[in-house]
């Protein structure tokens, strides 16, 4: 299985509150991003969200998964919240992908967070698969968990609600404003693929919302039972089965490469927030992860700076190599560079030349190893070392460089 990346993020949600949210970015290339709305009063890191994200990253889809006003760690009061500001949230999250990465290109939602990726799809113009997880037909099906308190919170303006062991205040413009939602005209004008997932052995939204969805859409959509699961997804293998069904049925909708992705003008390193180490490092519209092995407080969960310094040597060493072969017309086989890195001690160093003439303590010291594909004669061979020696990245290494740090607050 793919390792993934998690980055931790923060973005204005629609009333101004600091949201926060965590990206769960693949190793492999980034087919394609996701927007992952979680159920009622739930958070981002309830076992579902995790897994079916980790699902999806594992098949190369970024997942941007985030707490909605006042839940988790997100700021502001969830008593100020209703269903018409979390589908704004969901606005404002997709807003923050696509300017720092694409706009995404699939939205999730559970529970009450598909009814709410249902209403928000209309404001993400670059969606084109919207995928619902138990959700309920219309955002008043939530108002059955609130029991007695419906009436308290009617007649005295707001109650303390206890839902999963946790106590809320509910006021009666949510209850006001779940009423006045047509989510089912919505879903009928949703105009981008459509993916109903519902177990028939739900007791928390019924199979028969299902229905009403899948029945309101127009085509292209599609229905899978989810069979003996719970609402909640509970066991791993319903949230994994969830994620591949997912990633499966996605995949006709995802751009062979992303479209939008923000590129940076220079390379930018950024800390992610995750181990000690761990970096997101954007070149163009790549986005890589730099790491330091567990062994040293990392995470290991990319290459360390020395690894990419390696990496460029490598990678500009078999780049010029092929450029001469093209220049000269010449049948060179498929190049391999392998590059090993080490310090040593600059008068023990007997093949360092000019490098360690006249040092002492240590220099750093790289061995470039050449392989060709093929019969390759002495004549070629002493050819290709002498043009690896013109690679840029080699002469950079080779000569002083001139470093100048600014520091800036950001």
């Amino acid at each position: 299985m793919s390792t993934t990346s998690v980055i931790r993020a923060t973005f204005p949600g629609s009333s101004g509150d600091e949201l926060a949210a965590r990206l769960e970015l693949p190793s492999e290339p980034v087919r394609a991003f996701a927007l992952f709305a979680h159920c009622f009063t739930c958070t981002k890191d309830v076992l579902a969200a995790r897994r079916i994200a980790g699902g999806l990253a594992a098949a190369g889809v970024a997942v941007l998964r985030f707490d909605f006003t006042g839940l988790g760690s997100s700021e502001g009061d969830f008593a100020n919240t209703d269903f018409s500001s979390n589908v704004a949230d969901l606005v404002r999250a997709a807003d923050y992908l696509r300017s720092n990465y694409a706009a995404p290109t699939i939205l999730v939602g559970h529970s009450l967070g598909g009814a709410a990726v249902l209403a928000a799809a209309g404001g993400i113009s670059e969606a084109k698969a919207v995928v619902t997880i138990g959700a309920p037909a219309d955002a008043a099906h939530v108002l059955r968990q609130l029991g007695g308190s419906l009436d308290q919170i009617r007649s005295e303006g707001e109650a303390k609600v206890t839902l999963a062991g946790r106590t809320f205040r509910i006021r009666r413009s949510f209850v006001e404003d779940a009423q006045m939602q047509r989510l089912e005209e919505k879903i009928a004008t949703l105009g981008k693929a459509l993916l109903v997932l519902h177990s028939p052995r739900d007791e928390v939204v019924g199979i028969d919302n299902a229905s009403r969805i899948f029945l309101a859409a127009r085509h292209p959509k599609s229905f899978i039972s989810l069979d003996d699961a719970d609402h909640f997804l509970s066991r791993p293998q319903d949230a994994s089965y969830a994620a591949g069904v997912i990633a499966a049925w996605a995949a006709r909708y995802m751009p062979e490469v992303p479209a939008g992705i923000a590129e940076a003008e220079h390379v930018v390193v950024r800390e992610t927030g995750e181990g000690k180490f761990q970096n997101l490092v954007l070149a163009g519209r790549h986005r890589l992860i730099a790491d330091e092995p567990a062994a040293v407080g990392g995470l290991d969960t990319g290459p360390n700076p020395y690894d990419y310094l390696s990496i460029a040597l490598g990678a500009c060493t078999a780049m010029t190599l092929r450029l001469y072969a093209e220049h000269k017309q010449l049948a060179l086989g498929r190049v391999s560079v392998e590059v090993r890195h080490g310090k040593v001690a600059a008068d023990h160093c007997a093949d360092c030349g000019e490098a360690a003439e006249g040092r002492g303590g240590k220099i750093d010291r790289f061995e470039r190893i050449v392989k060709i594909e093929g019969e390759i004669n002495a004549g070629l061979a002493a050819k290709v070392a002498e043009i690896a020696g013109k690679c840029p990245v080699h002469r950079t290494l080779e000569s002083r460089s001139a470093i100048v740090t600014r520091v800036a607050a950001e």
